[in-house]
């Protein structure tokens, strides 16, 4: 029988936000620092400095814990995406793909081995995220920034085009942070991922 992942409650308060934001924390420290076999909800509580049934009153377990990383981490992407198109200052389609590539390097790389024992060991649980649509905000996004430069983008399905580089970016985004090719600096590995995304939006989708 699976476990139940999702939160027990949603905190209203300020005080309860900031008690879910010190459990969450923990709960990623935790698992950065000392991996999945000492993460348990006692360990988590212990950190993050509450009684492990205040913890309880929030996660019912250390499954939804991870849930709740994966929901975190979906929030943030689509934080740094959305931050990275807001402003509309980018002319051209290379420089709007760049920055949005740029932010989620950037993102991945402050916590980098939090985001690889949540993927290598927990990715399941990013399909148990308990926010709905957090994937497809990003896939939004992308829509979005497609639709503002439609002049550049030549690949006739536009929906069918956000997907692929939603996905397309994401698992070279997870790629270049977790298992990096050698001697190569984050500039070189963004422009690489750029020049994939171009190559693909670039084509006539008549040849495909």
């Amino acid at each position: 029988m699976d476990k139940r992942v999702d939160a027990r409650k949603q905190p209203r308060q300020a005080r309860s936000q900031a008690t879910v934001e010190a459990i969450l924390v923990a709960a990623a420290r935790v698992l950065e620092r000392e991996g999945s076999r000492a993460f348990t909800t006692n360990r988590v509580a212990e950190v993050a400095g509450v009684s492990v049934g205040s913890l309880y009153q929030y996660f019912p377990n250390k499954e939804a814990l991870i849930v709740a990383l994966h929901d975190r981490h979906g929030r943030a992407m689509h934080r740094v995406i959305g931050d990275a198109l807001a402003d509309g200052a980018h002319a051209t389609l290379r420089e709007a793909v760049a920055a949005v590539v740029r932010g989620m390097l950037a993102a991945h790389a402050d916590e980098p081995e939090l985001h690889r024992v949540l993927e290598h060991e927990y990715a399941s649980f990013d399909e148990r995220t308990s926010a709905p649509d957090t994937g497809f905000d990003i896939y939004r996004e992308v829509r979005r920034l497609l639709r503002r430069h439609a002049g550049e983008v030549r690949v006739a399905d536009r929906e069918l085009a956000a997907w692929a580089v939603a996905h397309t970016v994401h698992a070279l985004v997870h790629a270049a942070v977790l298992e990096p090719p050698r001697r190569r600096r984050r500039g070189a590995l963004e422009g690489a991922i750029v020049d994939v995304v171009l190559a693909y939006l670039a084509v006539p989708s008549t040849s495909r």
